[in-house]
């Protein structure tokens, strides 16, 4: 990790001649993939199963008899992990229903003003699709942060995809997640194949309105091009990141393993240490190399460790600063006065507060969700809720009464923009009292 020292500017992050470039995530030119990709899509659009099996047969060297999995090997999968594993996932899941399931409102009608009355219905969205990756490291967590609010919300159909291993299988935990979860539907599908049959629909695959879920820069080149034929997603995203504030109070065995639990995800992967403390700095990068060694995925950690820096700042102030500038995925404060600090955070996906807040205890089983806003859009994008499953329709009801008292504003206001049936819907009513 480069360290960047910006103590002796009494402007932080601001005063640096380019704060853009220290702060800068790895540059991902998807306009060199968006021909592949959206000729793939076309094509599945076209030709739907076949170019569906083609490409997977391309892609994932396997052409499986069917995409659907059946009840069978959905029951099957649990005998394939150990009790202990399952009662992980039960926590899990009973800790992120607990806190999905406060979020659902109802909210009460408004009379705006007499014989006038507007209300709001959350209503689910009726068909999601949830893109769940496989490879490396299949994403079963990921299946639990997105089936348990669909379900909560009462989506009608939760339609799954993953890509098939080479015997053309899906990793049984991520069989046994979408079982609890209640997915509806389950396909041995990958990768922009997959994005598109969700999207257009195929004879084997429904068509939904909205999908869901990570993916490497193709499935995320995918999700959003498909946004263009009408087919909504859960946010734009990129590699995971994580930056972590940690003062002399910070343990260094603690925050190593942060840095590196997000820089293990992948090569282009980034992560941020933010301290006041320039031993403190030097005592975590020596413990990071000595947990690397230890990790399975150090080559893919020690690449994104290139990608990541280590800042040196005055104060709290200008730590705050600095991270609501750059708006982390997860944010870590790893200091004595976390609960403080915590109030001046205006950009972040997820924060965790305190030492004994890891970032992969939010990743799993705390309750709250990890599908999170990654690649700055933390500045305006939140996380996956219950709310991303639903719609809130709004509703009004103007009585006679109603008409009288806001019809001649409503009247004006048409004829003041040059919509003359617009005012004549409300004076017609009116002429009639």
């Amino acid at each position: 990790m480069k360290i960047i020292d910006l103590r002796n500017t009494d402007a932080g992050i601001a005063g640096h001649p380019e704060p853009g470039e220290l702060l800068a995530r790895p540059a991902i030119d998807t306009r060199s993939l968006e021909n592949t990709v959206a000729n793939i899509l076309k094509e599945v659009k076209e030709n739907g199963d076949e170019a569906v099996r083609r490409f997977t047969l391309m892609f994932d060297k396997v052409s499986p008899d069917h995409f659907e999995v059946g009840e069978k090997e959905i029951s099957a999968a649990e005998a394939f992990l150990s009790e202990e594993l399952r009662s992980a996932i039960q926590l899990a899941k009973a800790n992120i229903e607990a806190f999905h399931g406060r979020q659902a409102q109802q909210e009460a009608p408004v009379g705006t003003m007499p014989g006038v009355t507007c209300w709001r219905r959350t209503v689910a969205i009726e068909k999601v699709g949830l893109y769940i990756p496989g490879g490396t490291a299949p994403l079963f967590s990921t299946l639990l942060m997105l089936g348990i609010p669909a379900m909560i919300a009462g989506c009608r159909e939760i339609v799954l995809c993953s890509p098939p291993d080479s015997k053309g299988l899906l990793h049984p935990a991520i069989l046994y997640a979408a079982g609890l979860v209640g997915v509806t539907k389950i396909f041995r599908v990958g990768g922009v194949q997959a994005i598109a049959a969700m999207a257009y629909g195929t004879k084997t695959i429904p068509k939904v309105y909205k999908i869901f879920g990570p993916g490497n820069q193709y499935v995320m080149c995918a999700k959003q091009l498909v946004q263009k034929d009408g087919v909504a997603i859960d946010m734009p995203a990129g590699p995971s990141e994580v930056a972590v504030y940690a003062d002399e109070t910070a343990n260094a065995v603690f925050t190593a393993a942060d840095l590196l639990s997000q820089a293990e995800h992948g090569v282009d992967s980034q992560v941020i240490l933010v301290s006041t403390s320039a031993s403190v700095v030097d005592f975590v990068l020596e413990e990071i190399a000595r947990q690397l060694e230890e990790l399975p995925r150090a080559a893919i950690a020690r690449s994104a460790l290139e990608n990541s820096r280590a800042f040196l700042v005055k104060d709290d102030r200008a730590a705050m600063e600095l991270l609501n500038e750059y708006a982390p995925e997860h944010l870590i404060l790893s200091c004595r006065n976390a609960e403080e600090l915590s109030e001046r955070v205006i950009n972040a996906g997820s924060v965790f507060l305190g030492h004994f807040s890891p970032e992969s205890a939010g990743d799993y089983a705390s309750g709250t969700n990890h599908v999170l806003p990654t690649n700055g859009y933390a500045r305006a994008y939140s996380g996956v809720s219950l709310d991303s499953f639903v719609k809130k329709i709004t509703f009004q009801k103007i009585t006679e009464e109603g008409i009288g008292h806001i019809g001649k504003a409503v009247e004006l206001m048409a004829e003041a923009e040059g919509l003359q049936a617009h005012a004549n819907a409300v004076r017609v009513r009116m002429n009639n009292q």
